[in-house]
């Protein structure tokens, strides 16, 4: 196990005892831990008062990867990387495609045991250039992520993220040096949505889109358009309209078709019409470059 980094012990109890409570400070649910349990995100747990990564040198997946499959159109065109993912995520989502490992806890998989050097090791003897985390929610992970990537800047390597962005500033801050490329994924330009297909909110996902986009990291956004939830013109509308207005108009924009999955596999496969209808509101919008995925 590897102590967070982001957490704060909760002063309490009866007659000047203390309580072995904890609240990670990570991202925004800010989970109150008690002793022999974990957060939201199933990898941070609480023993006795402390707050440790119980994932942290235990990637479930490893893979050789495009960097277009990220999805990542204009970083690195044409180059592979290695991908990695630990168990865990701090979101619900309904649709989830990789839910056995993201709404797994580690002991429920098979996972390899890797020190950041032997991770970087492994991407140069295998001659790619650059590392992902992905799969599940790699922030939750942060730790190992974090290590992983200075070791790799060390050694001449490219880190990207493929994330929610669902995070709280300060770690943000200090993990996007270390950050080459990421892409965020929008699940929803309503908060209503969030909490209902998540179990989160939007605003602090927009937060982590601005804070990515004052720094060097190359940005790409994803929406995946689901049927009944998400797909609206009027919605999809709004979304672009705030990512031009902030400045995002440069910044590729993917729309990526639904197929059923997880708890929403009674749900109709997005139409192709929806995702042109996308692509055609992004450009009226002032979008720059929009690229459509699983069509």
């Amino acid at each position: 196990m590897k102590e967070c980094r982001y957490y704060t012990k909760i002063e309490e109890g009866k007659d000047g005892g203390k309580s072995l409570k904890v609240r990670c400070e990570l991202c925004p649910h800010r989970c109150v831990i008690p002793d022999g349990k974990h957060g939201i995100c199933g990898s941070r747990w609480n023993f006795k008062g402390k707050l440790y990564s119980i994932v942290y040198g235990k990637p479930c997946a490893l893979a050789d990867d495009p960097v277009e499959k990220k999805p990542l159109n204009e970083f690195h065109p044409g180059t592979r990387c290695l991908s990695l993912s630990c168990t865990g995520c701090n979101f619900r989502c309904l649709n989830c495609q990789n839910y056995d490992i993201s709404q797994a806890l580690p002991s429920d998989v098979n996972f390899y045991e890797l020190s950041p050097h032997e991770i970087v090791d492994i991407a140069m003897q295998h001659h790619l250039p650059g590392i992902a985390f992905t799969y599940t929610e790699p922030l939750t992970y942060y730790e190992y992520i974090h290590d992983i990537a200075k070791v790799s800047h060390e050694y001449g390597l490219w880190n990207i993220l493929v994330s929610a962005g669902y995070i709280n500033p300060e770690p943000l801050q200090e993990l996007l040096p270390y950050i080459d490329a990421a892409n965020i994924d929008i699940k929803a330009f309503s908060d209503t949505m969030y909490m209902h297909q998540c179990g989160g909110h939007l605003k602090p996902v927009l937060d982590t889109l601005l804070a990515m986009q004052k720094s060097d990291v190359h940005l790409e956004i994803t929406n995946l358009l689901i049927p009944g939830v998400n797909d609206s013109e009027k919605m999809i509308r709004k979304m672009c309209r705030w990512l031009v207005s902030n400045g995002f108009a440069q910044n590729p924009l993917h729309f990526s078709r639904f197929f059923p999955l997880y708890k929403m596999q009674d749900a109709s496969p997005t139409p192709k019409e929806t995702i042109y209808l996308a692509k055609r509101v992004a450009l009226e919008e002032g979008m720059k470059f929009i690229y459509l995925g699983n069509i």
